[in-house]
């Protein structure tokens, strides 16, 4: 089984909105990848960027600086 560890989730209100922060994430070169909403959390669109908790301040700048069109941020256990 898999070892559970907290991670930093961005959910969007949007497809087209995830799809903008995995390609702001990748031209920033910030570790992450999409994945389905947890149960946990709502989200609109169903998908949400998941990276490491360490990463948190960047993807809040990130997410400041491109304008990216978000619904929350959140610690979660996965």
């Amino acid at each position: 089984m898999r070892q559970r560890s907290e991670k930093c989730v961005v959910t969007f209100r949007t497809t087209a909105g995830a799809m903008a922060m995995e390609a702001a994430c990748q031209k920033e070169g910030l570790p992450g990848r999409l994945i389905p909403v947890p149960r946990s959390i709502t989200a609109g669109c169903g998908l949400c960027w998941a990276g490491s908790p360490e990463s948190r301040e960047a993807l809040e700048e990130l997410v400041i600086k491109m304008c990216l069109d978000v619904d929350g941020i959140y610690a979660v256990i996965l």
